[in-house]
Protein backbone atom coordinates (compact mmCIF):
# COMPACT_ATOMS: atom_id res chain seq x y z
CA UNK A 1 0.00 0.00 0.00
CA UNK A 2 1.26 3.08 -1.00
CA UNK A 3 1.56 6.31 1.96
CA UNK A 4 -0.45 8.63 2.86
CA UNK A 5 1.60 11.63 1.39
CA UNK A 6 1.56 14.78 4.40
CA UNK A 7 2.81 18.30 4.15
CA UNK A 8 5.03 19.75 7.01
CA UNK A 9 4.93 23.38 8.00
CA UNK A 10 7.66 23.48 5.75
CA UNK A 11 6.61 22.22 2.49
CA UNK A 12 8.53 19.58 2.25
CA UNK A 13 6.46 15.97 1.89
CA UNK A 14 6.30 13.07 4.58
CA UNK A 15 5.05 9.61 3.89
CA UNK A 16 6.16 8.06 7.45
CA UNK A 17 3.07 8.41 9.39
CA UNK A 18 -0.03 7.23 7.53
CA UNK A 19 -1.55 4.83 5.13
CA UNK A 20 -4.03 4.57 1.91
CA UNK A 21 -5.79 1.68 2.23
CA UNK A 22 -6.99 1.98 -1.24
CA UNK A 23 -4.78 -0.19 -3.11
CA UNK A 24 -5.51 0.49 -6.35
CA UNK A 25 -3.68 4.04 -6.73
CA UNK A 26 -0.43 3.31 -8.32
CA UNK A 27 2.59 3.54 -6.49
CA UNK A 28 4.55 6.33 -8.93
CA UNK A 29 2.58 8.32 -6.36
CA UNK A 30 5.16 8.06 -3.74
CA UNK A 31 7.90 9.58 -6.20
CA UNK A 32 8.57 13.23 -6.80
CA UNK A 33 5.78 15.08 -8.87
CA UNK A 34 5.15 18.64 -10.96
CA UNK A 35 1.46 19.42 -10.66
CA UNK A 36 2.15 21.36 -13.59
CA UNK A 37 2.69 17.67 -15.12
CA UNK A 38 -1.05 17.07 -14.95
CA UNK A 39 -3.11 18.98 -17.97
CA UNK A 40 -6.21 21.19 -16.57
CA UNK A 41 -8.44 19.87 -18.72
CA UNK A 42 -8.14 16.25 -16.86
CA UNK A 43 -8.10 17.82 -13.66
CA UNK A 44 -11.32 19.66 -14.77
CA UNK A 45 -13.02 16.18 -15.97
CA UNK A 46 -12.01 14.68 -12.30
CA UNK A 47 -13.57 17.86 -10.86
CA UNK A 48 -16.81 17.45 -12.62
CA UNK A 49 -17.40 14.20 -11.68
CA UNK A 50 -17.14 15.06 -7.80
CA UNK A 51 -19.89 17.92 -9.33
CA UNK A 52 -22.33 15.81 -9.96
CA UNK A 53 -21.66 13.65 -6.80
CA UNK A 54 -21.42 15.89 -3.93
CA UNK A 55 -23.04 19.58 -5.03
CA UNK A 56 -26.23 18.05 -5.53
CA UNK A 57 -26.44 16.33 -2.14
CA UNK A 58 -24.99 19.55 -0.38
CA UNK A 59 -27.28 21.50 -2.17
CA UNK A 60 -30.64 19.11 -0.81
CA UNK A 61 -29.01 19.19 2.57
CA UNK A 62 -28.15 23.22 2.97
CA UNK A 63 -31.81 23.37 1.39
CA UNK A 64 -33.41 21.28 3.68
CA UNK A 65 -31.21 23.05 6.56
CA UNK A 66 -32.04 26.48 5.93
CA UNK A 67 -35.65 25.81 4.89
CA UNK A 68 -36.50 26.32 8.59
CA UNK A 69 -35.63 29.48 9.11
CA UNK A 70 -37.65 30.97 6.40
CA UNK A 71 -40.41 28.74 7.14
CA UNK A 72 -40.54 30.24 10.64
CA UNK A 73 -40.84 33.89 9.39
CA UNK A 74 -44.04 32.61 7.10
CA UNK A 75 -45.40 31.19 10.03
CA UNK A 76 -45.82 34.42 11.80
CA UNK A 77 -48.14 36.02 9.28
CA UNK A 78 -50.09 33.27 8.02
CA UNK A 79 -53.73 32.67 8.37
CA UNK A 80 -53.35 36.20 10.23
CA UNK A 81 -56.84 37.12 8.91
CA UNK A 82 -58.42 34.17 10.67
CA UNK A 83 -56.47 34.31 13.23
CA UNK A 84 -54.28 31.27 13.07
CA UNK A 85 -50.88 31.98 12.44
CA UNK A 86 -48.47 30.98 14.60
CA UNK A 87 -48.17 34.83 16.70
CA UNK A 88 -52.10 34.49 17.11
CA UNK A 89 -51.97 30.70 17.85
CA UNK A 90 -49.40 30.52 20.82
CA UNK A 91 -50.39 33.94 21.98
CA UNK A 92 -46.95 35.58 21.44
CA UNK A 93 -46.09 38.74 22.17
CA UNK A 94 -43.35 41.40 20.46
CA UNK A 95 -40.78 40.79 23.28
CA UNK A 96 -41.65 36.43 23.15
CA UNK A 97 -41.34 36.49 19.25
CA UNK A 98 -37.87 38.48 19.30
CA UNK A 99 -36.70 36.65 21.89
CA UNK A 100 -37.57 33.38 20.51
CA UNK A 101 -35.76 34.27 17.02
CA UNK A 102 -33.06 34.97 18.95
CA UNK A 103 -32.34 32.06 20.82
CA UNK A 104 -32.18 30.37 17.94
CA UNK A 105 -28.70 32.26 17.00
CA UNK A 106 -27.62 31.68 20.46
CA UNK A 107 -27.90 27.91 20.01
CA UNK A 108 -26.08 28.14 17.01
CA UNK A 109 -23.40 30.64 18.45
CA UNK A 110 -22.59 28.24 20.98
CA UNK A 111 -22.55 25.02 19.06
CA UNK A 112 -21.09 25.76 16.33
CA UNK A 113 -17.51 25.30 17.04
CA UNK A 114 -17.84 22.50 19.10
CA UNK A 115 -20.03 20.72 16.52
CA UNK A 116 -17.69 21.85 13.52
CA UNK A 117 -14.45 20.38 15.49
CA UNK A 118 -16.57 17.35 16.10
CA UNK A 119 -16.85 16.14 12.17
CA UNK A 120 -12.80 16.48 11.69
CA UNK A 121 -12.93 13.65 14.31
CA UNK A 122 -15.75 11.90 12.67
CA UNK A 123 -17.06 10.58 9.20
CA UNK A 124 -18.23 13.80 7.88
CA UNK A 125 -21.04 12.31 5.93
CA UNK A 126 -22.31 10.96 8.49
CA UNK A 127 -22.02 13.97 10.73
CA UNK A 128 -23.91 15.48 8.23
CA UNK A 129 -26.62 13.33 7.67
CA UNK A 130 -26.86 14.08 11.35
CA UNK A 131 -27.45 17.20 11.33
CA UNK A 132 -29.98 17.02 8.84
CA UNK A 133 -31.90 14.19 10.37
CA UNK A 134 -32.09 16.09 13.48
CA UNK A 135 -33.21 19.05 12.36
CA UNK A 136 -35.67 17.27 10.69
CA UNK A 137 -36.96 15.49 13.87
CA UNK A 138 -37.12 19.28 16.05
CA UNK A 139 -39.23 20.75 13.15
CA UNK A 140 -41.62 17.96 13.34
CA UNK A 141 -42.26 18.72 16.78
CA UNK A 142 -43.37 22.29 16.45
CA UNK A 143 -46.87 20.99 15.60
CA UNK A 144 -46.90 20.14 19.19
CA UNK A 145 -46.69 23.91 20.32
CA UNK A 146 -49.19 25.07 22.55
CA UNK A 147 -47.42 28.20 24.22
CA UNK A 148 -45.08 30.86 24.49
CA UNK A 149 -42.53 29.00 26.63
CA UNK A 150 -42.54 26.22 24.38
CA UNK A 151 -41.56 28.12 21.13
CA UNK A 152 -38.45 29.72 22.67
CA UNK A 153 -37.20 26.22 24.24
CA UNK A 154 -37.83 24.85 20.39
CA UNK A 155 -36.40 27.83 18.91
CA UNK A 156 -33.00 27.09 20.88
CA UNK A 157 -32.97 23.34 20.76
CA UNK A 158 -33.24 24.04 16.72
CA UNK A 159 -30.07 26.37 16.30
CA UNK A 160 -28.15 23.55 18.15
CA UNK A 161 -29.61 21.00 15.95
CA UNK A 162 -28.42 23.15 12.89
CA UNK A 163 -25.18 24.48 14.29
CA UNK A 164 -22.46 23.66 12.10
CA UNK A 165 -24.21 23.13 9.15
CA UNK A 166 -22.49 25.98 7.14
CA UNK A 167 -18.99 25.69 8.13
CA UNK A 168 -19.86 21.98 8.15
CA UNK A 169 -19.96 22.28 4.46
CA UNK A 170 -17.46 24.39 3.91
CA UNK A 171 -15.20 21.93 5.37
CA UNK A 172 -16.50 19.19 3.20
CA UNK A 173 -15.53 21.41 0.42
CA UNK A 174 -12.10 21.90 1.73
CA UNK A 175 -11.76 17.74 1.44
CA UNK A 176 -12.40 17.36 -1.94
CA UNK A 177 -11.66 20.80 -3.51
CA UNK A 178 -8.02 23.13 -3.66
CA UNK A 179 -9.07 26.81 -2.85
CA UNK A 180 -9.00 28.08 -6.09
CA UNK A 181 -12.19 26.35 -7.35
CA UNK A 182 -13.90 26.19 -4.14
CA UNK A 183 -16.21 29.55 -3.93
CA UNK A 184 -17.60 28.74 -6.94
CA UNK A 185 -18.95 25.81 -5.37
CA UNK A 186 -19.57 27.01 -2.14
CA UNK A 187 -21.48 28.95 -4.34
CA UNK A 188 -23.42 26.85 -5.99
CA UNK A 189 -24.84 24.55 -2.99
CA UNK A 190 -25.06 28.63 -0.97
CA UNK A 191 -27.98 29.01 -4.11
CA UNK A 192 -30.22 26.63 -1.67
CA UNK A 193 -30.35 28.84 0.60
CA UNK A 194 -32.39 31.28 -1.68
CA UNK A 195 -34.40 28.85 -3.28
CA UNK A 196 -35.71 27.89 0.26
CA UNK A 197 -36.70 31.32 1.25
CA UNK A 198 -38.38 31.24 -2.30
CA UNK A 199 -39.85 28.04 -2.02
CA UNK A 200 -40.84 28.84 1.50
CA UNK A 201 -43.03 31.78 1.26
CA UNK A 202 -44.87 29.97 -2.36
CA UNK A 203 -45.66 26.61 -0.05
CA UNK A 204 -46.61 28.60 2.96
CA UNK A 205 -49.31 29.98 0.51
CA UNK A 206 -50.49 26.25 -0.10
CA UNK A 207 -50.49 25.47 3.40
CA UNK A 208 -52.60 28.37 4.42
CA UNK A 209 -55.72 26.51 2.68
CA UNK A 210 -55.43 23.30 4.94
CA UNK A 211 -55.79 25.77 8.08
CA UNK A 212 -57.83 23.80 10.68
CA UNK A 213 -57.47 20.50 8.66
CA UNK A 214 -58.26 17.24 10.87
CA UNK A 215 -57.99 20.50 13.66
CA UNK A 216 -54.29 21.52 12.82
CA UNK A 217 -53.59 24.83 11.95
CA UNK A 218 -52.25 25.52 8.67
CA UNK A 219 -48.50 26.36 10.17
CA UNK A 220 -48.78 22.92 12.23
CA UNK A 221 -49.52 20.86 8.83
CA UNK A 222 -46.36 23.28 7.61
CA UNK A 223 -43.84 22.31 10.00
CA UNK A 224 -44.78 18.54 10.63
CA UNK A 225 -44.65 18.15 6.68
CA UNK A 226 -41.78 19.66 6.47
CA UNK A 227 -39.57 17.63 9.68
CA UNK A 228 -41.05 14.08 7.81
CA UNK A 229 -39.72 14.88 4.68
CA UNK A 230 -35.97 16.47 5.97
CA UNK A 231 -35.38 13.35 7.84
CA UNK A 232 -36.04 11.07 5.28
CA UNK A 233 -33.42 13.07 2.87
CA UNK A 234 -31.06 12.53 5.89
CA UNK A 235 -31.37 9.03 6.09
CA UNK A 236 -30.60 8.82 2.24
CA UNK A 237 -27.96 11.23 2.53
CA UNK A 238 -25.94 8.61 4.84
CA UNK A 239 -26.03 6.06 1.25
CA UNK A 240 -25.09 8.75 -0.77
CA UNK A 241 -22.32 11.57 0.37
CA UNK A 242 -18.88 10.11 -0.12
CA UNK A 243 -16.34 10.62 3.11
CA UNK A 244 -13.01 11.64 3.04
CA UNK A 245 -11.25 11.51 -0.32
CA UNK A 246 -8.21 9.83 0.82
CA UNK A 247 -9.47 6.34 2.82
CA UNK A 248 -7.43 5.95 6.32
CA UNK A 249 -5.48 3.21 7.43
CA UNK A 250 -7.79 2.01 10.81
CA UNK A 251 -5.39 1.92 13.43
CA UNK A 252 -5.01 5.68 12.33
CA UNK A 253 -8.69 6.62 11.75
CA UNK A 254 -9.52 4.95 15.81
CA UNK A 255 -7.07 7.82 16.62
CA UNK A 256 -9.81 10.40 15.01
CA UNK A 257 -12.27 8.67 16.71
CA UNK A 258 -12.78 5.98 19.47
CA UNK A 259 -16.60 6.10 18.58
CA UNK A 260 -17.36 6.31 15.09
CA UNK A 261 -20.48 4.54 13.86
CA UNK A 262 -19.89 4.81 9.94
CA UNK A 263 -18.10 1.08 10.11
CA UNK A 264 -21.74 -0.16 11.09
CA UNK A 265 -22.84 1.71 8.29
CA UNK A 266 -22.37 0.88 4.55
CA UNK A 267 -19.75 2.91 2.29
CA UNK A 268 -21.44 4.93 0.06
CA UNK A 269 -19.71 3.94 -3.81
CA UNK A 270 -16.69 6.38 -4.77
CA UNK A 271 -17.19 9.03 -6.82
CA UNK A 272 -14.40 8.49 -9.15
CA UNK A 273 -12.61 5.70 -10.62
CA UNK A 274 -9.53 4.93 -10.05
CA UNK A 275 -7.38 6.81 -12.74
CA UNK A 276 -9.18 9.65 -11.44
CA UNK A 277 -8.69 9.23 -7.69
CA UNK A 278 -4.88 9.14 -9.02
CA UNK A 279 -4.74 12.47 -10.28
CA UNK A 280 -7.55 13.59 -7.20
CA UNK A 281 -4.61 12.55 -5.09
CA UNK A 282 -1.97 14.21 -6.96
CA UNK A 283 -3.87 17.49 -7.04
CA UNK A 284 -4.88 17.58 -3.63
CA UNK A 285 -1.95 15.87 -1.80
CA UNK A 286 0.15 19.32 -1.92
CA UNK A 287 -2.10 20.86 -0.62
CA UNK A 288 -2.87 18.49 2.50
CA UNK A 289 -2.07 18.74 5.78
CA UNK A 290 -2.65 16.12 8.74
CA UNK A 291 -6.30 15.87 10.51
CA UNK A 292 -4.68 15.91 13.99
CA UNK A 293 -4.45 18.47 16.00
CA UNK A 294 -4.11 19.89 19.69
CA UNK A 295 -6.04 22.63 21.39
CA UNK A 296 -2.81 24.63 21.01
CA UNK A 297 -3.96 24.76 17.70
CA UNK A 298 -7.23 25.62 18.03
CA UNK A 299 -6.52 28.79 20.15
CA UNK A 300 -3.76 29.67 17.62
CA UNK A 301 -6.63 29.85 15.26
CA UNK A 302 -8.81 31.67 17.40
CA UNK A 303 -5.57 34.51 18.52
CA UNK A 304 -4.90 35.06 15.30
CA UNK A 305 -6.05 38.67 14.43
CA UNK A 306 -6.62 38.39 10.96
CA UNK A 307 -10.21 35.61 11.93
CA UNK A 308 -12.16 39.39 13.53
CA UNK A 309 -12.63 41.47 10.49
CA UNK A 310 -13.78 37.91 8.40
CA UNK A 311 -16.45 37.68 11.59
CA UNK A 312 -17.30 41.51 11.66
CA UNK A 313 -17.55 41.00 7.51
CA UNK A 314 -20.27 37.61 8.14
CA UNK A 315 -22.13 39.55 11.20
CA UNK A 316 -23.45 42.56 9.00
CA UNK A 317 -24.42 40.67 5.78
CA UNK A 318 -25.50 37.52 7.84
CA UNK A 319 -27.69 39.51 10.37
CA UNK A 320 -29.36 41.54 7.27
CA UNK A 321 -30.00 38.08 5.17
CA UNK A 322 -31.01 36.84 8.38
CA UNK A 323 -33.39 39.78 9.18
CA UNK A 324 -34.90 40.25 6.00
CA UNK A 325 -35.36 36.12 5.79
CA UNK A 326 -37.26 36.25 9.37
CA UNK A 327 -39.06 39.51 9.25
CA UNK A 328 -39.32 40.00 5.19
CA UNK A 329 -42.74 39.28 5.30
CA UNK A 330 -43.13 41.96 8.18
CA UNK A 331 -41.92 44.35 5.90
CA UNK A 332 -43.36 43.86 3.27
CA UNK A 333 -47.07 43.77 5.42
CA UNK A 334 -46.48 46.82 6.88
CA UNK A 335 -46.28 48.76 3.55
CA UNK A 336 -48.93 46.69 2.12
CA UNK A 337 -51.46 46.60 4.46
CA UNK A 338 -53.72 45.86 1.87
CA UNK A 339 -52.43 42.92 0.57
CA UNK A 340 -53.66 39.10 2.13
CA UNK A 341 -51.22 37.29 3.91
CA UNK A 342 -51.03 34.47 0.81
CA UNK A 343 -50.09 37.44 -0.85
CA UNK A 344 -47.52 38.58 1.29
CA UNK A 345 -45.94 34.83 0.99
CA UNK A 346 -45.85 34.81 -2.30
CA UNK A 347 -44.11 38.35 -2.67
CA UNK A 348 -41.68 37.32 0.31
CA UNK A 349 -40.33 34.12 -2.82
CA UNK A 350 -38.78 36.91 -5.28
CA UNK A 351 -36.12 38.46 -2.79
CA UNK A 352 -34.27 34.91 -2.53
CA UNK A 353 -34.63 34.02 -6.05
CA UNK A 354 -32.81 38.15 -6.94
CA UNK A 355 -30.48 36.53 -4.03
CA UNK A 356 -30.18 33.79 -6.22
CA UNK A 357 -28.95 35.58 -9.41
CA UNK A 358 -26.52 37.35 -7.46
CA UNK A 359 -24.17 34.45 -6.44
CA UNK A 360 -24.76 32.71 -10.15
CA UNK A 361 -23.95 36.29 -11.90
CA UNK A 362 -21.23 37.42 -9.36
CA UNK A 363 -19.73 34.62 -7.01
CA UNK A 364 -17.61 32.86 -10.21
CA UNK A 365 -16.21 36.16 -11.24
CA UNK A 366 -15.05 36.37 -7.55
CA UNK A 367 -14.08 33.29 -7.41
CA UNK A 368 -11.37 33.47 -10.85
CA UNK A 369 -10.12 36.72 -9.85
CA UNK A 370 -9.74 35.68 -6.25
CA UNK A 371 -6.93 38.31 -5.40
CA UNK A 372 -10.11 40.51 -6.11
CA UNK A 373 -12.76 39.23 -3.39
CA UNK A 374 -12.53 42.04 -1.12
CA UNK A 375 -13.64 44.36 -4.10
CA UNK A 376 -16.19 41.75 -5.03
CA UNK A 377 -17.49 41.65 -1.70
CA UNK A 378 -17.82 45.04 -0.91
CA UNK A 379 -19.57 45.86 -4.26
CA UNK A 380 -22.19 43.04 -3.36
CA UNK A 381 -22.41 45.29 0.46
CA UNK A 382 -22.74 48.08 -1.36
CA UNK A 383 -26.21 47.03 -3.61
CA UNK A 384 -27.50 45.57 -0.51
CA UNK A 385 -27.08 49.00 1.49
CA UNK A 386 -28.60 50.74 -1.84
CA UNK A 387 -31.50 48.02 -1.65
CA UNK A 388 -32.22 49.02 1.77
CA UNK A 389 -32.11 52.78 1.38
CA UNK A 390 -34.96 51.91 -0.96
CA UNK A 391 -36.88 49.42 1.17
CA UNK A 392 -36.92 52.71 3.59
CA UNK A 393 -37.11 55.84 2.02
CA UNK A 394 -39.06 55.00 -1.51
CA UNK A 395 -42.00 57.24 -2.17
CA UNK A 396 -44.67 54.03 -2.85
CA UNK A 397 -45.19 50.84 -1.43
CA UNK A 398 -44.67 48.81 -4.36
CA UNK A 399 -40.92 50.53 -5.31
CA UNK A 400 -40.23 50.11 -1.36
CA UNK A 401 -41.07 46.38 -1.91
CA UNK A 402 -38.49 46.59 -5.40
CA UNK A 403 -35.83 47.91 -2.52
CA UNK A 404 -35.81 44.22 -1.14
CA UNK A 405 -35.49 43.12 -4.48
CA UNK A 406 -31.85 44.88 -4.83
CA UNK A 407 -30.90 44.04 -1.19
CA UNK A 408 -31.54 40.28 -2.25
CA UNK A 409 -29.35 40.69 -5.42
CA UNK A 410 -26.33 42.34 -2.84
CA UNK A 411 -26.74 39.07 -0.33
CA UNK A 412 -26.25 36.61 -2.64
CA UNK A 413 -22.38 36.71 -3.08
CA UNK A 414 -21.06 37.86 0.02
CA UNK A 415 -21.15 34.72 2.51
CA UNK A 416 -19.79 32.37 -0.17
CA UNK A 417 -16.90 34.91 -0.92
CA UNK A 418 -16.31 35.53 2.90
CA UNK A 419 -16.38 31.61 3.55
CA UNK A 420 -13.81 31.02 0.88
CA UNK A 421 -11.42 33.65 1.69
CA UNK A 422 -10.85 32.57 5.23
CA UNK A 423 -10.52 28.91 4.28
CA UNK A 424 -7.69 30.38 1.74
CA UNK A 425 -6.29 32.22 4.67
CA UNK A 426 -6.52 29.95 7.54
CA UNK A 427 -5.93 26.80 5.30
CA UNK A 428 -2.95 27.52 4.01
CA UNK A 429 -1.26 28.55 7.27
CA UNK A 430 -3.08 25.67 9.79
CA UNK A 431 -4.19 23.10 7.58
CA UNK A 432 -7.20 20.68 7.92
CA UNK A 433 -8.21 22.35 11.49
CA UNK A 434 -7.91 25.76 10.28
CA UNK A 435 -10.32 25.32 7.82
CA UNK A 436 -12.51 23.68 10.18
CA UNK A 437 -12.20 25.92 13.05
CA UNK A 438 -12.09 29.62 11.01
CA UNK A 439 -15.58 28.11 8.99
CA UNK A 440 -17.02 27.66 12.62
CA UNK A 441 -15.86 30.72 14.52
CA UNK A 442 -16.67 33.14 11.28
CA UNK A 443 -20.19 31.67 10.88
CA UNK A 444 -20.87 31.11 14.69
CA UNK A 445 -19.64 34.17 16.31
CA UNK A 446 -20.95 36.14 12.95
CA UNK A 447 -24.21 35.00 13.71
CA UNK A 448 -24.43 37.55 16.52
CA UNK A 449 -25.47 39.93 13.54
CA UNK A 450 -28.39 37.37 13.07
CA UNK A 451 -29.11 38.13 16.95
CA UNK A 452 -28.65 41.76 16.88
CA UNK A 453 -31.33 42.21 13.66
CA UNK A 454 -33.68 39.47 15.42
CA UNK A 455 -33.75 40.54 18.63
CA UNK A 456 -32.95 43.81 19.17
CA UNK A 457 -34.69 45.10 15.55
CA UNK A 458 -37.98 44.59 13.83
CA UNK A 459 -40.20 43.02 16.79
CA UNK A 460 -38.10 43.37 18.83
CA UNK A 461 -37.91 47.50 18.71
CA UNK A 462 -41.88 47.76 19.39
CA UNK A 463 -41.31 51.34 19.12
CA UNK A 464 -40.12 50.96 15.23
CA UNK A 465 -43.37 50.01 13.70
CA UNK A 466 -44.47 53.01 14.00
CA UNK A 467 -41.64 54.10 11.43
CA UNK A 468 -42.16 50.93 9.21
CA UNK A 469 -39.30 49.78 10.85
CA UNK A 470 -36.97 52.76 9.60
CA UNK A 471 -34.16 52.98 12.37
CA UNK A 472 -34.26 48.76 11.91
CA UNK A 473 -33.35 49.12 8.54
CA UNK A 474 -30.97 52.00 9.33
CA UNK A 475 -28.87 50.20 12.05
CA UNK A 476 -28.77 46.86 9.07
CA UNK A 477 -27.13 49.60 6.71
CA UNK A 478 -24.52 50.80 9.56
CA UNK A 479 -23.92 47.14 10.43
CA UNK A 480 -22.99 46.94 6.54
CA UNK A 481 -21.05 49.74 6.24
CA UNK A 482 -18.75 48.19 9.16
CA UNK A 483 -18.23 45.07 7.12
CA UNK A 484 -16.91 46.62 4.34
CA UNK A 485 -14.50 48.27 6.46
CA UNK A 486 -13.69 45.17 8.26
CA UNK A 487 -12.44 43.41 4.72
CA UNK A 488 -10.25 46.59 3.81
CA UNK A 489 -8.75 46.25 7.20
CA UNK A 490 -8.23 42.77 6.60
CA UNK A 491 -6.93 43.32 3.32
CA UNK A 492 -3.62 45.62 5.43
CA UNK A 493 -3.13 43.07 7.79
CA UNK A 494 -2.74 40.40 4.86
CA UNK A 495 -0.32 43.20 3.25
CA UNK A 496 1.75 44.79 5.98
CA UNK A 497 1.66 42.01 8.84
CA UNK A 498 1.48 38.79 7.03
CA UNK A 499 2.62 39.12 3.28
CA UNK A 500 2.71 36.11 0.73
CA UNK A 501 6.31 34.42 1.03
CA UNK A 502 7.88 35.69 -2.17
CA UNK A 503 8.49 33.07 -5.05
CA UNK A 504 11.63 32.62 -5.70
CA UNK A 505 10.92 30.38 -8.82
CA UNK A 506 9.62 33.69 -10.69
CA UNK A 507 13.24 35.35 -10.71
CA UNK A 508 14.82 32.13 -11.92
Amino acid sequence: MPDVIEVDDEGSVNTSSMKYSDNVISQDIEETFDLDEIPEKELDKVYRRLDYRIIPALWCLYFLTSYGSSAYGNTLTMNTSEGHSLIQSLNLTDHDTSTASALYYVGYIIFDVPMNLAMTRLSPQVWLSRIVITVGLVYACYAALDNNKGIMAIRFVSGMCGAGTWPGLSYYITLWYPNHRSAKRIGYYFTAAQISAAAAGLVAAGFQKMDMDRGLEGWKWYFLVYGCITVLVGILLLFWLPDRPFEIEKVERSKLSKFSISKYLPKPRKPLNAHMRELHRKDMVGRYKKLEYSWRDVLKIICDIRIWPLIIMYFGVVGTGFGLAVFGTSIIEINNPQLSSIDVSLLYAPIWLFDLAGILIITPIADKFKKYRPLFFSFSTLIIIAGMFVTTYAPTSWSSYGGLLIAGFGLGPTVPITMAWAAEIFGANYGDVGCAVSAALVSGLGNLGSVTATYALYTGWPADYARKYEYSNMMLVVMLGVSVIASFVLVGLLKFLYPEPEDKSLKE
